[in-house]
């Protein structure tokens, strides 16, 4: 059989696929794509180990769709599920699976979210203020803007975009959508050049990025979602089982560490000569700190200018 073209390139390819290896090397190992997006890393998952099966889950229906047309040619070696991925224990009991080999997480907004314009994720496009991952549900970034209190938008700013403004641009909305709603992304860029002062616009990009990226954490409740998901990722790998967690931003990738490093150390004093089985290390780092793409691959793949890759093994239970 012969894969179909790549629609997109996926982000560390190679080397997600080799820190996943040892554990979808097993026969019949069944690997989690929890973001499956485009499917790109699944169907190289596919292709290198020819007894593994995908579990692929994504939010988003679109992005379902075009997974499914990709990796159409492997059969029933592959299993779509619209769920997010905190679903992931449910979705295993539905499909009569106790423990899987491999997971993936691919965070953030995908290539093909970003390249909608008709989505509002990108700023640089003037696009309805939409940015839910699931169009099917829940509340948009527009509602947001023209519903929640003063208070509530400079939160959202200071703590997922970590915007210094925050309570200048929370205030100018407020007043501005009395005059009219919000709807579209232009303005609300405007608006926030006008709210930051000449010297900080000089510097860091896009002054709306911290901005837009509060606004698509707290549409999509990503940060909630994902201190629910690996936890419960990590029991259902079996022993011998490896996650990979591909992060954009510093407040998913601090998530993922503690997570991570809290099971990689021995919950007794470091002084006890000996350590009860039930308090040791139950997972193994494969990653000295987060990994990140090198200029090679950044230049073939700009996205990868902001990835942060960490891995780990389950070598026990958690207590």
């Amino acid at each position: 059989m012969t894969p179909t073209a790549p629609a997109h390139i996926p982000v560390l390819r190679d080397r997600v696929l080799t820190l996943l290896a040892p554990a979808l090397e097993e026969p019949g190992a069944v690997l989690v794509d929890a973001t499956v997006g485009l499917g790109g890393h699944s169907e190289e998952a596919l292709v290198r180990f020819p007894s593994a099966r995908v579990i692929g889950l994504d939010r988003d229906t679109e992005a379902l769709r075009l997974s499914g047309e990709r990796l159409a040619g492997f059969g029933e070696r592959v299993t779509l599920v619209h769920a997010v991925y905190d679903e992931l224990p449910t979705v295993l009991r539905d499909l009569g699976l106790d423990r899987v080999q491999g997971i993936l997480f691919d965070l953030g907004v995908s290539s093909m979210q970003l390249d909608e314009s008709e989505r509002g994720f990108a700023y640089s496009q003037d696009a309805p203020l939409d940015m839910r991952m699931d169009q099917t549900t829940g509340i948009t970034a527009a509602e947001i803007l023209n519903t929640y209190s003063v208070a509530d938008l400079t939160r959202i700013l200071r703590q997922y975009g970590e915007e210094k403004f925050a309570g200048r641009i929370a205030a100018r909305i407020v007043v501005e959508r009395k005059v009219e709603p919000f709807t579209t992304s232009a303005r609300l860029v405007d608006l926030i050049r006008s709210c930051i002062p000449a010297p900080a616009r000089r510097t860091g990009g896009n002054p709306a990025k911290r901005t837009f990226q509060a606004l698509r954490i707290e549409v999509n409740g990503e940060l909630d979602t994902l201190r629910r998901a690996l936890p419960a990722a990590l029991e259902a790998l079996s022993i011998g089982g490896r996650v990979v967690v591909m992060s954009y931003q510093s407040l998913e990738d601090r998530i993922v560490k503690h997570v991570l490093a809290a099971g990689a150390r021995a919950s007794v004093p470091t002084d006890l000569p000996v350590v009860p089985d039930e308090y040791r290390p139950w997972l193994r780092l494969l990653t000295r700190g987060a990994e990140v793409a090198d200029v090679t691959e950044i230049e073939q793949n700009p996205r990868a200018a902001s990835v942060r890759v960490r891995a780990a093994e389950k070598v026990g239970e958690a207590a």
